[in-house]
């Protein structure tokens, strides 16, 4: 989805930066790309280059925990179970207007499974976004690792529901929405 929005944007005219984990997607033509592997390098990236944008669409979202003590090497088996301890990770969309300073507008998604205006419109106040993009990531028609999407996009005082169709189309919904 991230891809997709990147692309609409260019092809809006807007300068785009695009931050992203590993994928096999191929960067959209004319965007500027950092590519990261980590959480921490996420958080960075973001926290070095927000402050600049005024606009900022957080379309995934980086692994809630991260293991306390990575393994440098191939862990063996050794017995029945094994027991890992997981740390948080930072929460990069929930920094962003505090601890980043970012006074842009804001979109975030939701990645739901029920409740999902309900729960896209508690996170729209507690991280403090103009509008929460929130998907049924229970549904193996949309979301995640196929072409088409469904959203409802939940701003402060309204919701919009957008019918099953391509991420492409969405994103340029998305985009849109920063030119009202």
């Amino acid at each position: 989805m991230g891809y997709a929005v990147a692309d609409a944007a260019i092809h809006a005219g807007h300068s785009v930066l695009l931050i992203s984990g590993p994928t096999s997607i191929n960067v959209p033509a004319g965007v500027d790309f950092i590519s990261v592997e980590t959480a921490a390098e996420m958080y960075s990236a973001v926290a070095a280059y927000l402050p600049r944008m005024d606009a900022a669409i957080f379309t995934a979202a980086v692994v809630d925990y991260t293991p306390a003590s990575p393994a440098l090497q191939k862990i063996k088996k050794s017995g029945e179970s094994l027991t890992l301890e997981l740390v948080k990770t930072k929460d990069i969309l929930g920094l962003a207007r505090g601890e980043m300073g970012f006074t842009g507008f804001l979109i975030g998604f939701a990645a739901e499974t029920e409740n999902i205006e309900a729960n896209a419109r508690l996170k729209l106040a507690a991280k403090g976004c103009d509008l929460i993009v929130a998907n049924d990531v229970s549904r193996s028609d949309i979301g995640f690792d196929v072409y088409e999407n469904e959203a409802v996009l939940v701003f402060p005082d309204r919701t919009e529901l957008f019918p099953k169709a391509s991420k492409h189309d969405l994103a340029i919904r998305i985009v849109s929405i920063l030119g009202e």
